[in-house]
């Protein structure tokens, strides 16, 4: 069974959760307790916060690179991004990294697809929505990604940084998210990816007649699935 190795810490509330469903989902799977060995690399989310703020993504590629390299070290076989945000710096991490990396944006798209969508709404940071990078990849797997209107897009990320980042959920703001979501599915949408990994902490599948599609879990469901396959495939390697 391979190690799998977590950046994490972008956010806290959030890592928790790659944890919780990769043991829980092992032993739901097998009804043992034997679930992979993770190896959890916390980051000082602050210091991510302001590479971001200032435009400092190499910085951040480099540290991230370097902490890929500890978690090597320390017996990793493969490594994740616990945060839709940083995936950004995955194409130019993963070629320093020496172990291969798991794209959050892949089994998110799989998801999609084996639901026979095409077209969705997606929700996240200002970073997720307004950047090429994530709906590039959403492209690649054929599917089109319809995004939020800009004001709409400004009270997702204060939602995100203000309150989820801290564990705060706010109905005020749940209410906002779900009437975003209600825009999207008019605009065509059959589905909503919750392209923060914060997001399910306010919004999940009871709350929509739609799909949702969580990024966190989907991502940790694959790490487990790549811990277990000594075949399966890894994105960036």
């Amino acid at each position: 069974m391979k190690k799998i190795g977590i950046l994490g810490g972008t956010s806290a509330a959030s890592t928790l959760l790659y944890y919780e469903t990769i043991t829980s989902g092992y032993t739901e799977q097998f009804n043992d307790f034997a679930y992979p060995e993770i190896l959890l690399y916390s980051v000082s989310f602050q210091q991510f916060v302001d590479w971001q703020r200032g435009g400092e993504w190499d910085q951040m590629a480099e540290e991230m690179v370097r902490i890929f390299k500890i978690l090597a070290v320390a017996g990793a076989d493969f490594g994740l991004i616990a945060s839709n945000t940083f995936n950004r710096l995955i194409t130019q991490v993963a070629p320093q990294s020496p172990i291969p990396l798991l794209s959050i944006i892949d089994p998110t798209a799989t998801a999609i697809k084996e639901q026979n969508i095409s077209t969705v709404g997606l929700l996240g940071t200002m970073i997720t929505m307004k950047e090429p990078f994530y709906c590039d990849g959403l492209r690649a797997h054929g599917l089109t990604t319809l995004l939020p209107a800009e004001e709409d897009q400004q009270s997702i990320h204060q939602t995100i940084y203000r309150e989820l980042v801290r564990g705060r959920i706010n109905r005020d703001s749940k209410a906002k998210m779900l009437r975003v979501i209600a825009r999207l599915v008019e605009q065509g949408a059959e589905g909503i990816i919750l392209g923060c990994t914060e997001i399910p902490l306010l919004i999940n599948s009871a709350d929509c007649e739609i799909p949702l599609f969580d990024t966190a879990r989907l991502h940790a469901q694959a790490a487990l699935r790549c811990a277990l396959d000594p075949e399966a495939k890894i994105t960036f390697q």
